[in-house]
C-alpha cells in the first residue's frame, strides 16, 4: 500500500541539474506508482506535452559524473542501459495528467508543493544573502568610521607633556 503524500518527504528526491530544480524519471515512476518504463513510454507516447523546457534527458556526463555518484545504482543484475530523464515542476505534473491515476493525481500535488517549498526556501536564502551583504557593508563602512576617529582622539588619550622645569640655581637679573 503505498504511502500518503504527507508522509513522504519528497524534498531530497529534488536535485539541481543545469541551475534546474529537477526530479528524475525513476524516482518520479516510484512516487506515481508506475515503473520507469511505464512512465518513459508514456512521455515517448506524448511528445507534444514535453517539450524540451519540461523534461530533457541528462547526458551520459551529467549522469555518470554528478548524479550517480549520489544515487545507489545496482551494478549486477540490470540497472540504468541509459541516461534518466529529467522532469522539471511542469513535465512532472504533466507526466502525472498523462498517467492518469489517483495516486499519480495525489503524488503530482505533493510534488508540487515540494516544488514551491524548495522555492521559497532558495528565495529566503537569496534575501538572507543579500542581507548579510549589506550588514558587511555597513560594519566595514563603520569600522572605517571608527577607526579614523580613534586616530583623532589617540593624541589625546596620552597624557599631557612635562611641564618646563625651572632651573636650580641663582639667576642674575639683567
Amino acid at each position: 500500500m503505498p504511502k500518503p503524500a504527507a508522509a513522504l518527504n519528497i524534498d531530497p528526491l529534488i536535485v539541481t541539474v543545469r541551475d534546474q530544480r529537477v526530479i528524475l524519471d525513476a524516482d518520479l515512476a516510484a512516487l506515481y506508482g508506475v515503473s520507469t518504463m511505464v512512465l518513459n513510454q508514456a512521455v515517448k507516447r506524448n511528445q507534444e506535452r514535453f517539450p524540451k523546457a519540461f523534461v530533457f534527458q541528462l547526458t551520459r556526463y551529467e549522469w555518470v559524473n554528478n548524479l550517480k555518484s549520489q544515487i545507489v545504482i545496482s551494478r549486477f543484475h540490470g540497472g540504468r542501459r541509459s541516461s534518466p530523464y529529467a522532469f522539471i515542476e511542469h513535465g512532472a505534473l504533466m507526466a502525472a495528467n498523462v498517467l492518469n491515476s489517483p495516486q499519480a493525481i495525489q503524488m503530482s500535488v505533493a510534488l508540487i508543493a515540494a516544488f514551491i517549498r524548495l522555492r521559497q526556501a532558495l528565495a529566503a536564502d537569496q534575501a538572507m544573502a543579500k542581507r548579510l551583504a549589506e550588514i558587511e557593508n555597513t560594519v566595514l563602512t563603520h569600522d572605517a568610521a571608527l577607526r579614523d576617529l580613534y586616530q583623532k582622539i589617540r593624541p589625546l588619550l596620552l597624557p599631557p607633556p612635562d611641564p618646563p622645569r625651572r632651573k636650580i640655581g641663582f639667576k642674575a637679573d639683567d
